[in-house]
């Protein structure tokens, strides 16, 4: 059994608080595989957990876009049975992971704004207050102060996990906010399925984080997934990093294979991350970078 978090990917170093929740997540998550359930939920849990903390940039913490609305995005995959769910664009709930998780039991896998939040709501997911003086402001500076190129380039985050339970059941989750002051309906890795999570319990499972637009092009977690028949998860995610690389994209990724070998690799400066096994907790501002 063993669970892995992350709390994204770029060249800003995170604060001390932000360490400490990868480190409350990943006692959820472990605290609930080693009571018995199995990877799916240690996943959610994990990233709930991250969602509701308001120091990642998902759930209560999510950037507020151009228009200063906060739309959030998120997916949910297992390894046994490969089912999936997503959510795109939810406005109004604090929580988008239990809504893609929701999703994994209806003939529709994918919802986006209207059938999101309708689904939200019927689920009873808790609500969003208003943004806050501090989010505003934030948002203000950075469309004063840099040019909208440069905003994709730099700030980029998600929060993520990836887990195997007792079964060797594998699951992967991600969760974001989105890039700040990114023009509205712009749609990232994070709820697309294959390119920011994938999970099957043949190969492994994968959580990425970065620059979405180059992490959908090559479809990066399904690619670390399939390296990984024929390689552990260290060597297929650094492989898969270095192509990535190699068309100007900036990531960072957890991987888990079907033996339950880990990897947390990342280009970037930064990858807030841990991991969670019998051995303990493990939490660092960066891992292997490549």
């Amino acid at each position: 059994m063993i669970i892995l978090v992350h709390g994204g990917a770029g060249s800003k170093r995170p604060l001390k608080k932000a360490l400490k929740g990868l480190g409350e997540a990943l006692e959820a998550g472990f605290t609930a595989l080693a009571d018995g359930g199995d990877s799916l939920e240690a996943v959610i849990k994990a990233i709930v957990l991250m969602e509701d903390s308001g120091l990642f940039n998902a759930g209560a913490g999510g950037n507020l876009q151009l228009d200063g609305r906060m739309r959030l995005d998120a997916s949910i995959m297992e390894g046994r049975g490969l089912q999936a769910g997503a959510i795109i664009g939810l406005e109004g709930y604090r929580n988008p992971i239990l809504a893609a998780r929701v999703t994994m039991g209806l003939p529709n896998k994918v919802f986006t704004n209207i059938g999101a939040s309708r689904l939200a709501r019927k689920t009873g997911l808790k609500r969003l207050g208003p943004p806050s003086g501090r989010a505003l402001t934030r948002l203000k500076k950075a469309t004063e102060d840099r040019q909208a190129g440069a905003l994709y380039r730099e700030y980029f985050s998600t929060v993520g996990a990836v887990a195997v339970d007792s079964m060797g059941n594998l699951a992967a989750g991600s969760s974001t906010g989105g890039v700040l002051a990114m023009l509205p309906g712009r749609v990232g890795d994070t709820p697309l399925i294959g390119s920011g999570i994938y999970a099957e319990n043949r190969f492994g499972a994968v959580s990425c984080t970065g620059q979405g637009e180059d992490i959908l092009r090559l479809c990066l977690a399904k690619e670390v997934c399939m390296r990984m028949e024929e390689m552990d998860a260290q060597r297929a995610a650094l492989s898969a990093l270095r192509r990535l690389k190699g068309i100007g994209g900036q990531a960072g990724l957890l991987a888990l294979d079907r033996k339950g070998k880990a990897a947390i690799c990342h280009t970037t400066d930064f990858m807030p991350a841990g991991v969670a096994d019998r051995k303990g907790i493990r939490v660092k501002e960066g891992f292997r970078r490549v």
